[in-house]
């Protein structure tokens, strides 16, 4: 056999170096090729990450949209700080044309001057409301506004605000431990809220004749309590007496011009009374002390002989504007839903102010219609053609401005329970009685205790279904609902006011102070020279009457709401979500603000024995044309004609010494002479 021999070292070592030499040969293309792959990863990741880094995301999207809103607001407030005062007005007069002159530039120019002093009587909800005690959750309000101004404590504490809003459910005054008050001097009620204004535009016009704080002054008062209760309480009935009797010994003897508004007209009505009574329950000041000290009462908006819209409030929390929002969010108002329970606090705190029954409807059937009639019937709810107020009528005699078309509706049905029920012939109506009804103790799928007090949680289901079986109030049934809904409510409230129609003015009953608010039921004081203008808007649909239906149970819930489904059908009908409107300022009706001026006491009545003269000033509603006109000069509605320039330019005038005769004698484009002559009361 042959053996291999072994090789030496030497021989090993060329063959190693050849073989290393052939590897690191073939090993170079491989590295070569990894490094590419390595560069072509990275400029592939590269690619991938500028990619990603440049993609606009929705975060990107909302902090561009931000940042731009941002940049614009304080662009446009620096361009607002640096631009001259008047260049609002020059793009506002490029846009509509020249603006007219303010009532009190016009009538400066005129030559008028300061004259008779000047008191404003503010109504429901417009005068600021202040904290000066208060419970723990109230720290650090002292003095601050509970009500005007920015709200801000509805939005921080809203609990705790209608706890300090609210009033004793017994004693309608202040509950133990809290103390609001009302806001005093001119800035009480200039200004609703920042930027709305209420007194503050006829305030400043007539400081253009001449005005000042010593011959103007603002009449505060807690607008929440009762009338008499704001001298039991606050001696506001003896400060206006004082502050009337300063004016007038101050100005020469000059006689004050009075200037109420809103539920202020009831007010002061009151006062008329009390400042004539004896004391104690009257201010002791003599038959003649309105003869002597008051020029003229310029009523504005004032609701004489209530509005059906307070009664709806009471009943059911609501209006039109809440009707709409409860019938949008169903359940969200007025439910346990996250605890919120609105209209249950809403109603539980507007509840205790005896103030909002002071506008109960007053004169019952022979007022505001009965199942089957109304004083409105006819009325046209079509949009009206004319709507400015340079063109008026003067209709001394009762010549009405506006032709009717006769149209059906039953107006005096205040409340009413279906859609069906509204438009029925009282005789296919069958009512029954629920006077006598039995109360249960608790609502539909309540469980549990309330705590929101509202009476509701103590009729039962027995008592809601007496309610919705009677099926339709008029103004004279009307009370007896609210006794039985809200009895307690109602016995602290029949002690303040009254709402029927005197038989015998001279019977010694109505020298008690709940009757002096309403014009029905007390006679205007012996001043022959005074004079009386109900100055009010018109050509706005007005609340008039309601169809309800029953609410769905839930816990604590109000058992009734307005039926927003029910609609009149047909475009300019008088129905629509469930209200009946009327010709008004959108709040008071014709009929309650002007009655009174056109009928009831007119020339000589048993209401009016000293033959005051009275004058009725109606103000077309004309909206503004731009968004630049605010509110508008021309405005007819509840609030905002206090900035109208006709009405401004009338009070001005009559301050300055005009008489009603001067400004022209009525001026009328509503229905109400026509309406008034069907009322059929003994005057």
């Amino acid at each position: 056999m042959l053996r291999r021999r072994k090789a030496t070292e030497s021989e090993k070592k060329p063959e190693s170096s050849d073989e290393n030499k052939t590897d690191k040969i073939d090993s170079e293309p491989d590295k070569e090729e990894e490094k590419e792959k390595k560069k072509s990863r990275a400029e592939t990741e590269d690619k991938r990450n500028k990619h990603q880094h440049h993609r606009w995301s929705c975060v990107d999207s909302c902090c561009w949209f931000i940042g731009c809103i941002c940049s614009i607001w304080w662009f446009l407030l620096f361009l607002y700080n640096a631009m001259p005062a008047s260049f609002p007005q020059y793009v506002t007069e490029a846009i509509t044309g020249p603006l007219p002159d303010p009532p009190g530039v016009k009538l400066q120019k005129e030559g008028l001057s300061v004259k008779h002093p000047v008191l404003f009587v503010p109504g429901i909800v417009t005068g600021g409301l202040e904290l000066w005690e208060g419970h723990h959750c109230a720290d650090g309000l002292f003095r601050k506004r509970l009500w005007g101004g920015t709200f801000g404590e509805v939005y921080k504490r809203p609990l705790c605000w209608v706890e300090h809003m609210s009033l004793d459910n017994e004693t309608g005054l202040d509950p133990s431990g809290i103390r609001v008050r009302p806001v005093t001097g001119l800035v009480a009620a200039d200004y609703f809220a920042p930027g709305y204004f209420v007194w503050a535009v006829l305030i400043a016009n007539l400081a253009r004749i001449g005005y000042e704080e010593k011959t103007m002054y603002m009449a505060a008062y807690d607008w929440r309590i009762s009338f008499q209760n704001t001298e039991v309480r606050d001696q506001s009935l003896s400060r206006i007496k004082s502050n009337i009797e300063l004016m007038v010994a101050t100005n020469d003897g000059k006689k004050v011009v009075v200037i109420p508004h809103s539920m202020g007209v009831l007010y002061f009505l009151h006062f008329m009374k009390w400042v004539e009574a004896p004391a104690p329950m009257g201010g002791g000041g003599g038959p003649d002390w309105c003869a002597k000290h008051i020029k003229a009462v310029m009523n504005i908006g004032g609701p004489f002989l209530g509005v059906p819209k307070a009664a709806a409030g009471l009943f059911s929390a609501e209006a039109r504007d809440v009707a709409v929002a409860r019938a949008i969010a169903p359940g969200v108002l007025d439910s346990d839903y996250l605890g919120l329970q609105t209209l249950q606090h809403v109603m539980r705190m507007t509840r205790t102010w005896d103030s909002t029954m002071s506008m109960i409807p007053k004169g019952g059937d022979t007022i505001w219609g009965g199942l089957d009639w109304s004083p409105e019937e006819g009325y046209d709810c079509s949009p009206k053609k004319q709507k400015n107020n340079d063109t008026h009528i003067s209709a001394d005699n009762g010549t009405v401005s506006v032709s009717s078309q006769s149209i059906h509706m039953n107006y005096g049905r205040i409340i009413s329970f279906g859609k069906d029920v509204a438009e029925a012939h009282s005789s296919q109506i069958e009512q029954i009685e629920f006077r006598g009804a039995v109360k249960g103790n608790k609502l539909a799928k309540s469980n549990v205790s309330c705590d929101i007090w509202t009476e509701y949680h103590e009729m039962g289901l027995g008592g809601i279904k007496a309610v919705a079986d009677y099926k339709v109030y008029t103004a004279g049934s009307l009370l007896d609902l609210l006794n039985f809904v809200a009895p307690k409510m109602m016995q602290r409230g029949s002690a303040h006011f009254s709402y029927g129609i005197a038989e015998d003015l001279d019977d010694p009953q109505y020298e008690h102070y709940k009757y002096w608010s309403n014009p029905l039921e007390t006679k205007l004081p012996n001043a022959p020279d005074m004079e009386i203008y109900s100055m009010y808007g018109v050509g706005i649909p007005t609340e008039r009457s309601y169809i309800y239906k029953a609410s769905s149970p839930t816990e604590c819930y109000i058992p009734f709401q307005i039926d927003t489904s029910a609609e009149g059908g047909k475009g300019g009908s008088c129905l629509q979500g469930g209200v009946y409107s009327v010709d008004g300022d959108e709040t008071v009706p014709v009929l309650s603000a002007g009655y009174m001026c056109a009928k009831g006491w007119r020339g000589k009545t048993r209401f009016n024995p000293s033959e005051i003269r009275t004058f009725i000033r109606e103000y077309n509603h004309a909206p503004p044309s731009t968004l630049l006109e605010g509110r508008g000069t021309q405005s007819g509605a509840h609030v905002d004609i206090m900035g109208n320039f006709a009405l401004i330019e009338d009070v001005i005038r009559v301050a300055a010494g005009a008489t009603g005769e001067d400004l022209g004698g009525d001026q009328v484009y509503s229905d109400i002479f026509k309406w008034s002559e069907k009322i059929k009361l003994e005057l």
